[in-house]
Formats: structure tokens, C-alpha cells, sequence
């Protein structure tokens, strides 16, 4: 009730750039991360209709954040009292690098969207492995997202993927293997058939070894896909995840169309929120329908029925970004409540039996 107030200070205090809000969300986060049950206690809905086994790991409730809130490991505990059911953070790179010059975040209220163009900016491979290091494992699964370093060349990026998995790998109860990001250069182009079926097969036997010598499960992999695919192109895609044994799918990332603004702009970067959700549902429904992977469904998810929707078109599990930023931190705890009702009322028992 009172987040609208909140909401609003914080936008008129990073007008000019939306990222000190970011910023300072991180902090306060940080902070009750040291204290969760500050915030547990308004925050966290518990059913037993909501939990499910996916990929081997248990998740409490299928509400996820997506990867881009907290891309170097900051706030996960305090992330984790807002009620998730497990965090994507990241993307992390094999090099420290600042990212894309600001202002690189750029709000649209009146239609629940942004843009961003961040452009991968995160401490590193090293310095994300040395913080898990010193960590107090949360009690959620926890993903890692990893990317392609600006300054590596394309034909060098199987290596670049390859020493961030090393070093990343004990910490992660999954990967997502981010081939999809518009702010990148060259990084969709991964997404191609050649290019993706030699990532996939250099990770999948990395895994296998890195599994073997520390002697630990098998970390699952999900490749996360951008919007703007050809339906085409998202079909070689997918013949490679099969084929090369991925666990699931991410859909999906960021677009570069600008459907759905009310407003025109000339800003570059990809576009999330509630614009994304109708392409969003699309592509997870195509995957469903031609896979048997699980797939996280992202993109404009606000509501409970938002998420309803999208489990419905196939999706075994959820992720949120852009609502998380208009609708505030007690999101997660609406959405579950509400997905625990509509269950009811389409006489749904286990969240696994959700349909169209």
C-alpha cells in the first residue's frame, strides 16, 4: 500500500538516471540481508501446492528474479527474504567490465516498461567465485547467469564461457547460458546453429569433469533465447538444445522491437516489461509445445494472473524483473497467494497439474 509513495520518491530522485534508485535498492537489501526476518515474515507465502522438483532441485514456489538485479552476488540473502522461489544472478563475465555509459536504464511508467542497454557490467568471474566463497549458502536455489566478455572476440567465446563455468560451478544450482542479450555485440549471433551447438557441447563435457573431480551433482544447464527469433531459427535452436542434452530453456530475454510503447523513442537498448509479455507467451507456448525441456517463462509478468497465464502456456517456473520495480517488494508474496487461489478456483491440486 505504502510502495506507490516509495515508488515515486525514488523515481523523482533518479530522473535523470534510473539507476541510482537500482543502486540504492541493492543497499537496503544488503542491509536486511543481515536481518531477514525483517522482511520474512510479510513476505514469504508457504504452500505445499506451490512446491515442485525441477531439473533435479526443489523449488518452494515458482516465482524467480531474473538475472539483472543483483549481477554480482550482493544481496542474495536479503533478495531471498522477499519471498522467492530461487534467484538468477548475473550476468557474470570472465572479465571485470563496467558496462555501456550511463544513463543506461530508461523507465516508461505509463506502460510498465524499460529499456536498458547495461551492457554486461559486473566484477568478474573471480570476484563473484571469491564472494560465494564467503557466503552463507541461501536456502534457495540459486542460478548463475554467465556471458560472453565485451573485449573477448567471437571466435574466442567458447573459452571466455568456459572459465566463468569453472570458476562459478560449485556455487550454481544451475547455469544460464545468456547467448540472447541485445547490448552485447555479436553476442545473439551465439544463438546460431554452429556457434550454440559447439558452446553447449564445451560446457556439457566441462560439466561432466568439473562434477567428477569435485565430486558434486551434475549442474544443470538452461540456455536463455531472445524474443526476436524467427520461429525458424528458434527451431535449429531448439534441434541443438535436444541434441547436445540442455535441461531447459529461458524465455525470454529483452527485445529490440518496440511494440506496446505508448510513446516513441530513440533510445537503443532491450525493452522488458509489459510490452514483452504477449511475444513472451508465444515463444514459451511454441517451446512447450515442440519440446519436452522445462522452460522458465520471463517477460512482463506483474500479477498473479500474469503468471497464471504464463504456466499455463507451459512454463514449469517464472521470473520477474521489471514488475519487481513498479509493483515493489511484496510482489512475489501477491503473486503466490494469487496463484494458490487461482489454482483453486481451476481445481488445480499441485502447481505441476497447471495447464491449458
Amino acid at each position: 500500500m505504502f510502495y506507490p509513495w516509495i515508488r515515486s520518491f525514488l523515481f523523482k530522485l533518479s530522473h535523470k538516471d534510473p539507476e541510482l534508485a537500482h543502486e540504492l535498492a541493492l543497499k537496503v537489501l544488503q542491509y536486511v540481508g543481515r536481518k531477514p526476518e525483517i522482511l520474512q515474515n510479510f513476505t514469504s507465502f508457504q504452500d505445499p501446492a506451490l512446491e515442485q522438483e525441477v531439473v533435479g532441485l526443489t523449488f518452494k514456489n515458482p516465482v524467480g528474479l531474473a538475472a539483472g538485479f543483483d549481477k554480482n552476488a550482493v544481496a542474495i540473502h536479503g533478495l531471498a527474504a522477499l519471498g522467492f522461489g530461487f534467484l538468477e544472478i548475473g550476468t557474470v563475465t570472465r572479465y571485470p567490465q563496467e558496462g555501456n555509459p550511463r544513463p543506461r536504464i530508461f523507465r516508461f511508467p505509463e506502460d510498465k516498461a524499460l529499456i536498458n542497454r547495461m551492457g554486461f557490467n559486473n566484477e568478474g568471474a573471480d570476484a563473484v567465485s571469491k564472494r560465494f566463497q564467503k557466503m552463507k549458502p541461501p536456502a534457495i536455489p540459486i542460478g548463475i547467469s554467465i556471458g560472453k566478455s565485451k573485449i573477448t572476440p567471437l571466435d574466442k567465446a567458447v573459452e571466455d564461457y568456459v572459465y566463468s563455468f569453472q570458476k562459478l560451478y560449485a556455487h550454481a544450482g544451475y547455469f544460464a547460458i545468456n547467448v540472447s542479450s541485445p547490448n552485447t555485440p555479436g553476442l545473439q549471433t551465439l544463438q546460431e546453429k554452429d556457434q550454440l551447438d559447439n558452446l553447449i557441447l564445451a560446457l556439457q563435457k566441462e560439466s561432466k569433469a568439473l562434477s567428477d573431480q569435485m565430486k558434486i551433482p551434475r549442474r544443470p544447464l538452461f540456455v536463455k533465447i531472445s524474443p526476436d527469433l524467427s520461429w525458424q531459427t528458434l527451431d535449429e535452436l531448439m534441434e541443438v538444445c535436444l541434441n547436445r542434452g540442455v535441461d531447459g530453456l529461458i524465455a525470454t530475454n529483452t527485445t529490440l522491437r518496440r511494440d506496446g510503447l505508448s510513446i516513441q523513442t530513440d533510445e537503443m537498448g532491450g525493452l522488458s516489461g509489459k510490452p514483452l509479455q504477449k511475444r513472451a507467451l508465444e515463444v514459451v507456448r511454441y517451446i512447450c509445445h515442440h519440446t519436452g525441456l522445462p522452460v522458465i517463462g520471463v517477460g512482463g509478468i506483474f500479477q498473479a494472473e500474469d503468471a497464471f497465464a504464463m504456466l499455463k502456456a507451459g512454463a514449469r517456473l517464472i521470473q520477474v524483473y521489471t514488475g519487481l520495480i513498479y509493483e515493489g517488494p511484496f510482489m512475489v508474496y501477491r503473486i503466490n497467494r494469487g496463484l494458490r487461489k487461482l489454482m483453486e478456483v481451476h481445481g488445480f491440486k499441485r502447481i505441476q497439474e497447471i495447464k491449458e
